[in-house]
This record gives C-alpha cells, structure tokens and sequence, in this order.
C-alpha cells in the first residue's frame, strides 16, 4: 500500500501547549501479540526499547517548563518494563498519570504500591485496560487464547484495590452493534465485581498489523484543507501532547513508526508543526480524542 507523505498536500498541525506527555514506556515490546495492533506490538518486537526510571525522571523535571498537566505510559505493555512502579511512584509527584495495560501481566503487590502511591499523593493514577469484546468468542481470536479470563480477572484486581480502570474496546463488530455489546460488557463487569464499568469505543487504526488483519487506508483517507475549515483543532492529540520513546520524541502515541514521527531529541526540538499526511489522522479527525481519557463520539458511559 502506498503511503502519502507529501506535506504540500496536506495541513499541519502546531503544538499550540503541551498538555500531556506520552511516555513510550515499554518500547514495542507486549506478552500479547494482538491481530489489531496499529504498531504491531509482540513479544519480540524490539523497534522500540524501554525507557529507564532516570531517562522518565530527566523528562519529567523537563515537563516542568512546558507546563504538562498530565502524563500516559504506554507500550507495548507497560508493566513488562521492571521499573514502571517506581516510575508511577515519581510520575504522582508531578501530575496525574494514566497507564494504558491489557490487565493480563498483574501482580497485587504492584498495585498495592500504586494504591499507597495515589494515596499519597495529590494526584489521581488512572488505569485503561484493552478488552475486545465481552466474552471469550469476541476478544480472544484477536487477543490470544485465554486473555478475557486473565484480563477480567486484572480488572478485578485494579476494582479491588479502589481503582475504576475504563475499559477500551476497539470495535471488531459492526457498528449498529454497539449497544449490545456495551450491555453485555457491563454484564460480566459487574459479575466480577465492577459495577457502572467505565467504557469506552475506539474504532480501527488500519496500520501495521490491523492493515494485516483487514485493510489499509485508502489513497482519499486524508485530512485537508477544506475538512478543518471551523474545526476544533483541539481534538487532534497533536495539537497538545508529544511521546517519549527511547529514539526522540515522536509526533503522537499512533503514528510512532511512520516516517518522520520522531521530530527531535527533547521536547523543545519537537515544538513545530507536523503534516497530517496519513490515513491514521484521518481516523484522528473522524473522532477525536481518541487518545487520551478525554470523551469523545466514541466515549460510553
């Protein structure tokens, strides 16, 4: 599939504040090896390494200056890094952090310490796990054989421990759907113990293993200059967040291994504008928000 780069041809974004800082914690590397996955995380993919507790401290302290308000770690999976604890213990001292987790590699005494942590400090730790559907038949053949039961089972644990993780769920059913599958999710949430669950919608990112899986985005797949005439500029993660990856600092948490993703070393280096030149910030546009906790189209109560 051919790729459109060509920055002539499309609009830039700016980095009009530096809201959230990504933290590209556990590089590449997941325990799971999705079918979906839009950087085709895997027990073996090395692109991307992990970030150290004192490399995450450097940034931190540097986060300062640009006024960040809050930070997300993601991976890959996030807790296969050794140090994330640690990390999060540091991270609540700055601001309000969110993990991004498919809730399958938990240990309690982790969460434990993350429970004293956010106690402790004057800033909330919030949890996002990744389930595909509300049972086995939906999320395992895209997950793994054996993940719902393991995930749910780390929902559990996150609930039991006083923390109210939003579910996010990337649609591999059809739309009209939704509300089905909304319900059967809070079904079997709240049989484990988790009552008025948190979910949220995401739809497809079609790149790297989920173009595999379906289809990659076709050529008229784009942002233009005519589609963000009056637009809310501020739906774009773009607009307001960078990532820290062990390469540089990368554009955005999805394009991560698209070419020219990684605009600088620090993040001054990566306050300028970025081309909205792929299909995945077409997807972007079409919902907002996608990113991060924020509500958007795609957000269910």
């Amino acid at each position: 599939m051919k790729t459109e780069t060509n920055s002539t041809k499309c609009p830039g974004v700016a980095l009009e504040s530096l809201d959230e800082l990504w933290f590209q914690v556990a590089g590449t590397r997941c325990n799971l090896e999705c079918s979906h996955c839009f950087i085709s995380c895997s027990p073996t993919n090395d692109k991307f390494g992990y970030l150290s507790l004192e490399t995450v401290r450097s940034q931190l302290e540097d986060s300062v200056r640009h006024g960040v308000r809050e930070y997300y770690f993601t991976g890959g999976e996030p807790f296969l890094n050794k140090e994330l604890v640690p990390i999060l213990e540091l991270t609540l001292q700055y601001g309000p952090a969110t993990v991004l987790t498919n809730a399958t590699f938990l240990k309690s005494e982790w969460i434990e310490r993350l429970r004293k942590a956010e106690d402790d400090s004057g800033y909330c730790l919030e949890f996002r796990v990744s389930i595909d559907g509300p049972d086995a038949a939906t999320n395992d053949p895209i997950r793994g054989e054996g993940t719902f039961e393991k995930a749910v089972q780390g929902v559990a644990l996150l609930v039991e421990h006083g923390f109210l993780p939003i579910i996010t769920m990337t649609r591999v059913w059809d739309e009209v759907d939704d509300q089905k599958v909304l319900g059967q999710f809070r079904e079997v949430l709240a049989d484990h113990g988790y009552r008025r669950a948190r979910l949220k919608i995401l739809p497809r990112l079609k790149i790297g293993a989920e173009a595999e899986r379906t289809e990659g985005y076709g050529k008229f797949d784009r942002v233009t200059h005519e589609l963000l005439e009056d637009f809310d500029m501020g739906q774009l993660i773009c607009n307001h967040s960078r990532v820290v990856t062990d390469r540089g600092i990368a554009v955005c948490p999805i394009l991560l291994d698209s070419p020219g993703a990684i605009m600088g070393e620090t993040l001054d280096e990566a306050n300028r504008e970025f081309p909205l030149a792929y299909g995945a910030c077409f997807t972007c546009y079409q919902y907002g928000a996608i990113c991060t906790n924020a509500a958007s189209s795609s957000m269910e109560g």
